[in-house]
């Protein structure tokens, strides 16, 4: 698969996701079979201002390659502005622009999903975005549109393939939808044959058997992968036709485990300890799920306080219910 002047080995792609999709869980699904990872999505006014938090969301290193940095902003001039920061600070493989992003803290100042209701200031942002940065491809992820009255998809698609757009990422649920409902792969379809570039689908893909029925009902040329990926790193693996003998693809509860607390000691490598600690809380209810005594270990990890808590209580699940 090639994007721009990129060329995708294997296009798996891990979406960008806000609070998930930081250093450590990348490495970790870099390792278990994603072919491309994004950033969290970052704001294009925190860029300008150079908030230091959003500038630290940024950051990766090239273990993690082929990266993307995704970006959401209202004001073409500051979006392209930002992108052109990006490139300058990081070199990435890849800027991608959210028109997908549901959440009304987003789309009430006209950026994320929001611009589907406007293709004019699409138009103007990616543009921006594509000017600014000549040097790498520049991807879109959006979805459907907002309602299901206003479902503009291809029409949009269409648009950023002549502004010059690299590929298109695209979560056929409206923004109304958030993330109810099933997502309608018949416009992933739709896309993939109104554009020449390439099409990443995503929505609803959890196990090989959706994937295969995505690949064959829409022509796509990648997937992309988000809440599936939750607790599940290894997904990845399992959607590959070709993996490594050793590859982690259906870990029983003690490889479980073993994933968890590597993911755990990347956290406190990156972070502080309170914010390791908080943060491992998040995807410890996704990675204890499914066996008996789940729901009363993941309330223990709920209230543990510190580093030592967490391994000690790592420690003891191998005890119980493995040795």
């Amino acid at each position: 698969m090639q994007i721009g002047n990129l060329k995708i080995l294997n296009p798996l792609f891990l979406a960008p996701m806000a609070g998930i999709t930081d250093h450590p869980f990348r490495i970790l699904c870099r390792e278990m079979g994603a072919g491309v990872v994004f950033t969290e999505f970052v704001s294009a006014n925190g860029i300008i201002r150079e908030n230091m938090k959003t500038l630290e969301l940024m950051k990766f290193t090239d273990n993690e390659r082929p990266i993307g940095i995704q970006l959401f902003g209202e004001t073409p001039e500051i979006v392209g502005n930002s992108a052109k920061m990006v490139y300058d600070m990081l070199k990435p493989d890849i800027i991608d622009i959210n028109y997908g992003c549901p959440v009304p803290k987003v789309t009430k100042k006209g950026a994320g999903s929001a611009a589907l209701k406007d293709l004019c200031l699409m138009d103007d942002i990616t543009q921006a975005v594509v000017e600014a940065v000549p040097e790498i491809p520049v991807t879109v992820k959006m979805r459907a549109g907002w309602d299901q009255d206003n479902l503009v998809s291809t029409e949009a698609g269409v648009r950023m393939e002549k502004i010059g757009v690299g590929a298109i990422t695209l979560h056929p649920r409206t923004t109304k939808q958030q993330f109810s409902g099933m997502s309608n792969w018949s416009l992933i379809k739709e896309l993939k044959e109104a554009v020449n570039i390439p099409v990443i689908g995503n929505g609803d893909v959890n196990s090989l058997e959706d994937y295969n029925k995505l690949l064959n009902e829409t022509g796509c040329d990648g997937v992309m992968i988000g809440r599936a990926a939750l607790g599940k790193p290894w997904i990845f693996n399992s959607l590959k036709t070709n993996t490594s003998a050793d590859a982690v693809i259906n870990p029983d509860l003690s490889q479980i485990i073993n994933i968890a607390q590597r993911h755990f000691l990347m956290l406190t490598e990156y972070y502080n300890n309170s914010l390791s600690v908080n943060l491992s809380k998040k995807h410890f209810n996704y990675y204890f799920k499914g066996f008996n005594g789940a729901s009363n270990w993941r309330k223990q990890f709920m209230n543990i306080k510190n580093t030592d808590e967490i391994f000690s209580l790592l420690n003891q699940m191998t005890k119980e219910l493995i040795n």
